[in-house]
């Protein structure tokens, strides 16, 4: 599992989109550092268990929702998951677009 930052990282970024949440806002409602958010986001940091279920409680979601099939994930070769992770990853940039205009 060498990813797993990246990973809940990105699941992370995701779900703050999804609720149209600036970093500074999940930073306020998890009782973080603003930078803290980022980090986490970009895989960039090992957090504890503890910040990860402060995280998930901000987001309104059960902390065992950010490593659901994890071990799915790693294999980043399988197509099916790419298309799933890129189709993921657009319908989050539109929502957010949507939201704004």
């Amino acid at each position: 599992m060498e990813n797993i930052k990246f990973i809940i990282g990105q699941r992370i970024r995701n779900y703050r989109i999804q609720k149209n949440l600036s970093q500074e806002q999940l930073s306020e409602l998890a009782s973080c550092h603003p930078t803290y958010i980022g980090q986490l986001e970009r895989g960039e940091k090992n957090a504890t268990l503890e910040s990860i279920q402060k995280v998930a409680q901000a987001l309104d979601i059960p902390l065992s929702q950010l490593f659901e099939k994890i071990e799915e994930k790693q294999n980043e070769e399988s197509i099916p998951l790419q298309i799933y992770n890129f189709f993921t990853y657009y319908l989050l940039i539109i929502e957010e677009y949507l939201r704004r205009y």
